[in-house]
């Protein structure tokens, strides 16, 4: 909780500054090793076919929602309001 009040008191970056910010620059890792995940779960042989349906969705899922974040992090949709670090906390949280 501390660290979201004390990232809310302060402006939220926008542009490549976002890539220099700690909090934010967790996005690269986030979708480097999400790509491999759904890599890795789309080339495995399982028994059961629908086991592997619904692990591909979700990582497929948190891989496009992850990029999608920093798409518009990037562009400075957030117009600077604080409610999007906890939109973001949320998505991390499980």
């Amino acid at each position: 909780f501390a660290m979201s009040s004390a990232t809310s008191t302060a402006s939220l970056p926008s542009g490549l500054d976002v890539l220099t910010t700690f909090p934010d620059v967790l996005f690269i890792p986030e979708i480097v090793f999400g790509g491999l995940v759904w890599i890795l779960v789309a080339s495995s042989k399982v028994p059961l076919p629908m086991v592997q349906g619904w692990v591909m969705f979700v990582s497929v899922f948190c891989f496009v929602m992850s990029t999608a974040l920093l798409c518009l992090y990037i562009c400075g949709a957030h117009g600077g309001s604080s409610s999007w670090v906890t939109l973001v906390s949320g998505c991390h949280e499980p």
